[in-house]
């Protein structure tokens, strides 16, 4: 019986709720998490995983990280950083330090302190979707019709092939989805 992320790690998630409480912060369940926040400003949310359970700030990239605890999410993850934890013992064994994070995330926040986000127009479009759309007006137009996030999801989405080869069968498959107005992983309602 397969046991829902949540519930396999309840134990560690009230322990980290608790540890943000303690700063001070306000909860709120946000995407299904418990989220924490200062002047109604996103500070850290926990995210319970299928290995581990995550206690992720927003704006983590700015965070000294002393002890280097913190983790990039995902390769084209530009401001959030979390630690993983997987025992009540290893949220023990880091909870001053924890803190310390949180204190120095709720002072960020009330400074406004922001990250210079990348614009999904500084992603350069790989050459092999750049000459399908260059070749199909109706493709162009549809593609400079998309959100700004759907743009960027078959940007990596292709350029993270390894080979040309598969860059192009890549950017083949995009066309369907990019003429239809969705991101690369959305399915149609």
């Amino acid at each position: 019986m397969k046991v829902p992320y949540a519930k396999k790690w309840q134990k560690e998630t009230d322990k980290l709720r608790h540890i943000a409480l303690d700063c001070s912060l306000t909860e709120e369940l946000k995407w299904g998490k418990p989220c924490f926040t200062v002047r109604k400003k996103n500070v850290a949310i926990v995210i319970p995983l299928k290995e581990s359970c995550a206690f992720s700030f927003f704006n983590g990239a700015l965070l000294k990280d002393s002890k280097h605890l913190l983790e990039r999410i995902g390769e084209h993850t530009q401001a959030a950083r979390w630690i993983k934890f997987t025992s009540l013992r290893e949220i023990a064994a880091v909870r001053s330090t924890l803190t310390d994070y949180l204190y120095e995330a709720i002072e960020l926040e009330k400074s406004g302190t922001k990250i210079k986000l990348n614009k999904p127009s500084e992603y350069p479009i790989p050459e092999e979707l750049q000459s399908r759309l260059a070749d199909n007006p109706v493709l162009r137009s549809a593609f400079a019709a998309l959100t700004p996030g759907r743009k960027k999801s078959y940007i990596f989405y292709v350029s993270s092939a390894k080979q040309a080869k598969t860059r192009a069968a890549r950017a083949e498959k995009c066309v369907p989805k990019i003429l239809s107005g969705r991101g690369f992983k959305e399915v149609p309602n």
